[in-house]
């Protein structure tokens, strides 16, 4: 317990510090972080037997921050198409095509890459690094807070279980708890913004009840990342995707909740 406590500091520590350092820090540090994260999905499923092609993945994530760079953050669907197709490709030319191999192909594509670019996008808006962290803020803040609650409210009620052949401690009661949490992040992180931003920074924030209905939402997006790796994680038979963290498993064992919170946050950014 108490090295997991000390790898949690350490995990939080690193992620203020790029927070506070320019966007194109946080930007770098999260795609060293998603291509660990890739690493270990395509691992796993490689584990389970699966004959998987890979490259394609890589190469957008490569591509991926000189491009947002250069045209946007709207990049990040051609990007995802290119290397979908491709996988296609490769796959229909095989001696033996299996549509199982393709849709095992694209699993990591969907489920870790695209959230992964959607963090790099969240991390390079440009001039508006106010915003940038309030968003990145409540990407990481909402998820973690309803693990947190979730397991503690779990823990201390039990009762029926929330999806047993998935994740048979998860209850129910957790589930509450943990969505009850998310809400409370998100109303922290608003009351944090406006307790330190000035008025003009504020105009160009989200407004209370968009932090209400973003960790509400957040908080359920959260919680089906966690379920979808513990899918994965039964499917491939692993404990964990990898023993980076120690007490915590691999990077997609932290990310896995984030992610799909990711995918939420850069989907608000679009359409604000």
């Amino acid at each position: 317990m108490k090295q997991r406590f000390i790898t949690g500091l350490m995990l939080t520590a690193f992620l203020a510090i790029n927070l506070w350092l320019p966007n194109w820090c946080m930007a770098l540090a999260t795609l060293i972080c998603i291509c660990f994260a890739v690493w270990e999905e395509y691992h796993a499923l490689v584990t389970a037997g699966h004959k998987v092609v890979t490259w394609p993945t890589w190469v957008i994530l490569g591509a991926s921050m000189p491009l947002t760079w250069l045209f946007g953050v709207k990049v990040i669907v051609p990007l995802l198409a290119v290397a979908l197709f491709t996988m296609i490709a490769e796959i229909l030319f095989r001696k033996e095509p299996e549509l199982t191999d393709l849709s095992m192909s694209a699993l990591p594509l969907l489920t870790v890459a695209l959230p992964g670019l959607s963090l790099v996008a969240l991390s390079m808006i440009p001039d508006q690094k106010a915003v940038e962290v309030v968003l990145l803020c409540l990407t990481f803040a909402v998820p973690l807070m309803g693990d947190v609650m979730a397991l503690f409210v779990g823990s201390a009620i039990g009762g029926p279980k929330l999806c047993p052949p998935v994740s048979p401690k998860k209850t129910i009661a957790g589930s509450i708890g943990g969505l009850a949490g998310s809400v409370m992040a998100a109303m922290i992180v608003y009351g944090l913004s406006v307790a330190i931003c000035d008025a003009p920074t504020l105009a160009k924030l989200p407004v209370w009840w968009h932090y209400l209905i973003l960790g509400f939402v957040g908080g359920i997006a959260g919680q089906i990342g966690d379920l979808f790796a513990s899918l994965v994680k039964r499917h491939s038979g692993i404990k964990d995707f990898s023993n980076l963290f120690p007490g915590h498993g691999g990077m997609l064992d932290r990310l896995d909740s984030v992610l799909f919170m990711a995918v939420l946050m850069y989907c608000y950014l679009m359409f604000k």
